[in-house]
């Protein structure tokens, strides 16, 4: 697990984390929006194995909210796709069945706090996703969620951390607790959306529907758990 440092530490004693069932995640996210800011963290429980396996946590991928133009957008690096943004309502959306744990600063976000972190963060869109490197400890051409967001805290001198490739979302997220920098806010039981299914016309159409669904299932699992996507 990689060490982190706080610059300053702050203390305070913030309330318990709300637990909330999406309703749904439209609604979900114009709750929230009121609530987030440039900096927010959001750490995702999910089911991708290989991370839970390296990194030995609950905790499997971690993301970052800035608000532009009074709208929050999420920025991230994930499998797949590489370094991105998208609206607060799509990464809730796509998150799902993930539980999403939302965590706020215990400091005040100033300019000059805010500038080098959201350039770093724009700065890296379009990078290519990599978590080989997690292991050895050396840059490459890719980067994984964490490190992306450990270089954006870093950047705006916000923490410190020895090797950011080796930084996991568990350890970033027990460094930025640890140092009293972060408090959890809210707990997000994401449900996924309710498939739209037909129905079979009759015993041989209902088989070869189910037998279909079963098997989208089953693949949706599999890329969950180990293809982390």
């Amino acid at each position: 697990m990689q060490l982190l440092l706080a610059t300053v530490i702050l203390a305070g004693s913030p309330a318990a984390p709300t637990v909330e069932v999406c309703p749904s995640h439209q609604v979900m996210a114009e709750q929230l929006a009121d609530d987030v800011q440039t900096g927010t963290l959001l750490f995702s429980h999910g089911d991708c194995l290989a991370v839970k396996v390296f990194s030995r946590s609950e905790y499997t991928h971690v993301a970052t909210v800035v608000v532009e133009d009074d709208r929050p957008m999420v920025y991230e690096s994930t499998n797949g796709v590489g370094v991105r943004k998208l609206s607060l309502e799509k990464y809730i959306a796509v998150s799902a069945p993930d539980e999403l744990h939302v965590y706020q600063p215990n400091f005040e976000f100033k300019e000059k706090l805010r500038t080098p972190f959201v350039a770093h963060l724009k700065n890296e869109l379009g990078r290519p996703y990599s978590v080989k490197h997690h292991l050895t400890g050396k840059r490459c051409e890719g980067v994984h969620c964490a490190e992306y967001v450990t270089d954006a805290l870093m950047a705006s001198d916000i923490m410190r951390a020895r090797n950011p490739p080796k930084v996991s979302p568990g350890s970033l997220r027990d460094g930025i607790t640890q140092a009293k920098r972060y408090h959890e806010s809210h707990v997000l039981n994401l449900e996924p959306p309710e498939p739209i299914r037909e129905e079979g016309d009759g015993w041989c159409e209902s088989l070869w529907l189910d037998t279909k669904y079963c098997t989208q299932d089953c693949y949706s699992s599999f890329k969950r758990k180990f293809l982390c996507r």
